[in-house]
């Protein structure tokens, strides 16, 4: 069996080409488990997973926790609000308690910067890492590359714009190594004050009107304002936002050809995107979610598998 070279997952820029090639192929398969009547498979029964969140999480928790399941993996679920965490107790004394229970792997979600990367240099155990302040969030980037290869065909060659808050997204900076590595050609949109100043050095390039991004590319991928990791206010309004940097009907209609629209949630609608837009045909935004499943299901064996 090929494996990946990589014994974490703690972000797109250590992989590359093959990895993801591998993680898709081994998807394809977990898909059709997890759309048949018995939607578990028996892999992983001798492996226990934590899933540490130090942030708040709905659908990448849920996501993780549903792969495990399906893996038939033995789960432990840890919210640092309820933890020794508040007591002051330190990362690696809390993540080590929790690995002398006998855990193979640990799925952690850390407001910080690099906390899986310090993670991983201290613990045994395989981390993934399901988002780390505003660096990476591999897993999203890999669901979301999976949606466009299953909508379109292929990433290759695909025009891809990011718009919205690319300055504290984790999920921009993990799909922009993702679709560069895979062949897309990118570029990023949104207010100048949420751009970040040495983007182009990633191989992207910065439209700053939206109506020629949109004409532009086959898809747009929509982030929301990160308003909880704001200190100060980078636009005068929301409602200004939204008139420049928001997807409505109307500007699907305007354009001269049908492009798809994607959305890693959660959604603010009626700011950077309306519901009729987000409802409808063009949208694969429900597709990310089903799609989640089977990537982590899919990197979750994968990193398993070199655990035993």
């Amino acid at each position: 069996m090929s494996v990946l070279s990589v014994k974490h997952l703690l972000g797109i820029k250590y992989l590359n080409k093959k990895d993801i090639q591998l993680i898709f192929e081994t998807a394809d398969q977990f898909k059709e488990v997890i759309n048949r009547s018995i939607k578990k498979v028996p892999s992983l029964r001798d492996i226990t997973i934590a899933n540490i969140f130090f942030e708040n999480s709905t659908r990448t928790k849920l996501s993780f926790e549903l792969a495990e399941k399906r893996l038939s993996a033995d789960v432990i679920n840890f919210s640092a609000s309820q933890s020794s965490v508040k007591k002051g107790e330190t990362l690696i004394d809390t993540v080590n308690n929790i690995l002398s229970m006998k855990v193979d792997m640990v799925v952690m979600r850390h407001p910080n910067p690099g906390a899986c990367i310090f993670l991983s240099k201290h613990v045994k155990a395989a981390i993934i890492n399901a988002g780390d302040g505003a660096h990476e969030h591999p897993t999203q980037a890999l669901l979301d590359s999976y949606s466009i290869r299953e909508k379109l065909g292929d990433v290759a060659g695909k025009k891809v714009v990011i718009v919205g808050d690319i300055l504290h997204s984790r999920v921009a900076l993990s799909n922009i190594f993702a679709l560069k590595l895979q062949g897309a050609e990118v570029k990023v949109c949104g207010p100048k004050t949420l751009i970040p100043k040495h983007i182009e050095s990633l191989g992207v390039s910065v439209e700053p009107n939206l109506k020629k991004a949109l004409e532009w590319c086959d898809v747009a991928n929509m982030l929301r304002v990160q308003n909880e990791r704001m200190e100060m206010s980078y636009f005068p309004s929301t409602r200004e936002y939204t008139q420049q940097y928001g997807i409505n009907r109307h500007t699907l209609d305007s354009l001269k050809k049908e492009i798809v629209i994607m959305h890693p949630g959660p959604i603010n609608r009626g700011v950077e995107i309306t519901s009729d837009v987000a409802d409808s045909s063009q949208s694969i935004i429900l597709h990310q979610v089903e799609n989640g499943v089977a990537i982590r299901m899919a990197v979750i064996y994968l990193l398993a598998s070199q655990i035993k």
